[in-house]
């Protein structure tokens, strides 16, 4: 809901009505959630740990990305710090055209050229 409501000078409301009459225990959590907090970030956190984090590079909102070894949830340090070389890496050589970059610059366009609309010139 984080930049959903109250984006304007007035005073934002949101209702939640269910469209079933019995909810999932998902659901109840996330109603309870609602109701105890009114901080985006920490409802954000909330909906992560329940649904999961979607798909990174499509459309699909909940379930699990496809990564090969790394989980979200689980280690979240980890992708922390291995954003944090990738972003030095990136800033170092923005189009990885090193040439120590050149097989990393050859997987992603492998992996992720398609997802990220991307064409592997040069």
């Amino acid at each position: 809901l984080r930049g959903r409501v109250h984006r304007g000078k007035f005073p934002g409301y949101c209702c939640l009505f269910p469209s079933k009459p019995e909810l999932s225990n998902d659901a109840l959590e996330r109603l309870a959630a609602i109701v105890k907090s009114t901080d985006g970030f920490e409802l954000a956190e909330v909906d992560f740990q329940l649904r999961g984090p979607g798909d990174l590079f499509g459309t699909k909102q909940h379930g699990l990305p496809p990564l090969r070894i790394a989980d979200l949830q689980r280690d979240r340090e980890l992708v922390v710090e291995a954003r944090a070389a990738a972003q030095a890496c990136i800033q170092s050589d923005p189009g990885l055209q090193k040439p120590e970059h050149e097989k990393l610059r050859r997987m992603v366009m492998v992996r992720y050229g398609k997802a990220l609309d991307l064409g592997d010139v040069g």
